[in-house]
């Protein structure tokens, strides 16, 4: 367990030295961490029995934020992302967060939807009254299919159906509700919902089409919430601008898709950190995102009762540690022993606690500075290396673009030759 996730002066180590330190931090063997290492992680034969037609593989770098205190836990947590600013950003958040007790999270379970979708029924509000009546002979024949689910306490709890208008007539589409519990669950409901159609189509005398999971997740939802401190953000007059921006965003769709874009880089790479599905959680994120008819912020910020700033956050996190890359990729079971989650929900509250901060550093930068000022600033040193610049000569040509405030890569490549011709 974290015993304490603010290391301060993290960045100005070495990589090597870092995994070093964070791995003493977690209270984990060093060796855990070997796999960040890209001689040590994923392999061409290891990736070949991931997906088909392997050739190689990809790097993304794997960074870790600090200083997050959630639900009275500390968390170091692995962000997989090619993004400058997010990693640092998050945890100068968390920072924000930390002197008011830091993240608090909730959920409203492990529950997964599986649809099936029938078609050619003469009398679809009777056959919804028929396939209801039949809820526990369908319960009975879906758990039968996973007897180890339902043994940890999962399993398929609940049917409900849907009579929908479309194009080519009206459908009737069922739903199977199903606690995965630590699975993200594709797998389960989809055997499932296979399971139990054919007997679905004959109780509704129709024709059973679609059988397969939603990733609008809407039984699986995660809750993060905040303080953040006025002082650290930069007084009052910050506090009232971004809570103005948050607003914008939920009134604005134009606003509110770049205001998620801000949250789901945060999201997006601890779920790709500990090898879950980023497409299916971006879906279920933006599915929640249009709820109510239209596209909105996900997360709300306001001006507390004594001037500190209050976040939330609320959209499905289908996430989990069972199965699936999460298991078989290296990399991956570095990430979940380094941030020592033991259940899908515990997962899931650290992932929307991320969102969260990443969301508030970049209402901050853009409420107290421009996004431009921070991002470029730290994008210098990439940069620089597209400009040619040597792992030696990368730290002098960013500090120099930016001192210039020209963060450009023709001015980073005059400043290299500058170097190189004064030696």
């Amino acid at each position: 367990m974290v015993v304490n996730s603010r290391l301060s002066g993290l960045r100005d180590r070495e990589p090597a030295d870092r995994r070093r330190l964070v791995a003493e931090s977690a209270g984990i063997d060093e060796d855990v961490l070997a796999p960040l290492e890209p001689a040590d992680g994923l392999t061409v034969a290891q990736a070949d029995h991931l997906i088909e037609n392997v050739i190689g593989v990809i790097g993304i770098p794997v960074g870790v934020a600090t200083n997050f205190t959630i639900d009275d836990r500390d968390y170091l947590i692995p962000m997989a992302t090619e993004e400058p600013s997010v990693v640092a950003a998050a945890s100068n958040a968390a920072r924000m967060a930390r002197g008011h007790g830091g993240f608090r999270t909730s959920t409203t379970g492990t529950v997964m939807i599986a649809q099936i979708q029938v078609v050619d029924v003469v009398d679809p509000e009777g056959a919804r009254a028929r396939i209801l009546e039949a809820r526990e002979e369908l319960l009975a024949m879906a758990n039968a299919q996973d007897p180890v689910l339902v043994s940890l306490g999962g399993g398929a709890i609940d049917v409900s159906v849907r009579v929908l208008a479309t194009a080519t007539g009206a459908h009737v589409v069922a739903h199977l509700h199903v606690d995965v519990r630590d699975a993200m669950g594709a797998n389960a409901v989809n055997t499932m919902a296979e399971a139990v159609a054919p007997r679905v189509s004959e109780i509704s005398g129709g024709r059973a089409l679609l059988r397969i999971l939603s990733n609008k997740a809407d039984l699986r939802i995660t809750r993060a919430r905040a303080v953040f401190d006025a002082e650290l953000l930069g007084g009052a007059e910050v506090v009232r601008d971004i809570a103005h921006a948050s607003a914008f965003a939920t009134a604005d769709p134009y606003r509110a898709a770049t205001h998620n874009k801000g949250i789901m880089n945060g999201i997006t790479a601890v779920v790709l950190a500990t090898g879950n599905d980023t497409r299916a959680v971006e879906s279920g994120a933006h599915s929640h995102a249009v709820r109510d008819g239209r596209y909105s912020a996900l997360s709300r910020f306001e001006v507390g009762a004594d001037g500190h700033l209050v976040g939330t956050l609320e959209l499905p996190l289908a996430v989990g540690l069972v199965g699936g890359a999460t298991r078989a990729h290296p990399v991956a079971q570095a990430a979940v022993k380094l941030l020592g989650v033991q259940t899908a929900t515990e997962l899931a509250a650290v992932i929307a606690a991320v969102g969260l901060a990443q969301n508030l550093a970049a209402l901050r930068a853009l409420a107290a500075e421009g996004i431009q000022r921070g991002h470029m600033a730290l994008h210098a040193r990439t940069i620089a290396a597209s400009a040619g610049a040597r792992s030696d000569e990368i730290g002098q040509v960013a500090q120099r673009i930016v001192a210039d405030g020209r963060i450009r890569i023709e001015h980073a490549q005059a400043v290299l030759e500058e170097l190189r011709s004064a030696r």
